[in-house]
């Protein structure tokens, strides 16, 4: 098949699958904009009795606030720079490498836009756990952890042995839900901003993924998922 032709479908692919788990996203975001009544009801519901559960437990809101310390955008992103350059430099994977730091930062734009877009205000709980600037929707934690997840896995897939292409998911996965979790337990977040995050960082690393893998010529080297 010639290249040209692999690379359209690939291309096709990853619009395909980037709309298609972003779908709920905009849905999401259709609803938060028309406030509708339902969701605003469950997200305002969910937040108080999460907010009130850490309210009566110290030791874990000090944790939370750990979490969501460590888990910044600007961590979160340094930590995948550093892993891009050491299997760059460590073993070879060049373009893959580019491709993973590419992603990570695309995402963190995709987000602010996000935000931009639909300029919900933040949760508003009586006796705030925590305060946090800029807009609600989606879930800038959310978005960049679960891009991350998604990216990092796919980057160090050729370097894993069996055990490692199960931990590693595992791992990623939860803490991507976790940090989701964090975001509503501090009352910054709705439920519908985390799970909007998660969707559209998850959209943005698989649609950029598949593009990747039609698109670029892989060395016989790399044992790709």
């Amino acid at each position: 098949m010639p290249t040209t032709t692999v690379r359209q479908r690939a291309l096709l692919r990853a619009a395909a699958f980037g709309v298609g788990v972003s779908v709920p996203v905009f849905v999401l975001a259709y609803l938060v904009r028309a406030e509708a009544p339902g969701l605003t009801r469950f997200d305002q519901e969910t937040i108080e009795s999460a907010t009130a559960f850490t309210r009566e437990h110290p030791a874990f809101l000090r944790a939370l606030v750990v979490w969501q310390e460590l888990l910044q955008a600007r961590w979160v992103n340094l930590a995948g720079a550093l892993l891009c350059l050491w299997v760059w430099r460590k073993h070879g994977l060049a373009t893959r490498a580019l491709w993973a730091f590419g992603t990570l930062m695309a995402a963190w734009v995709l987000q602010l836009a996000a935000k931009g877009l639909v300029q919900r205000a933040r949760p508003v709980v009586e006796d705030a756990l925590e305060h946090a600037p800029g807009s609600s929707f989606p879930s800038g934690h959310a978005t960049n952890t679960a891009a991350a997840a998604v990216t990092l896995t796919l980057l160090v897939w050729p370097l894993l042995g069996r055990r490692g292409r199960v931990v590693v998911p595992v791992v990623a996965g939860t803490v991507t839900l976790v940090t989701a979790a964090d975001r509503v337990l501090l009352g910054v977040h709705y439920p519908s901003d985390v799970v909007a995050g998660m969707l559209l960082g998850t959209a943005m690393a698989g649609a950029s993924y598949i593009g990747y893998r039609g698109w670029s010529a892989q060395p016989p080297t790399e044992r790709n998922p």
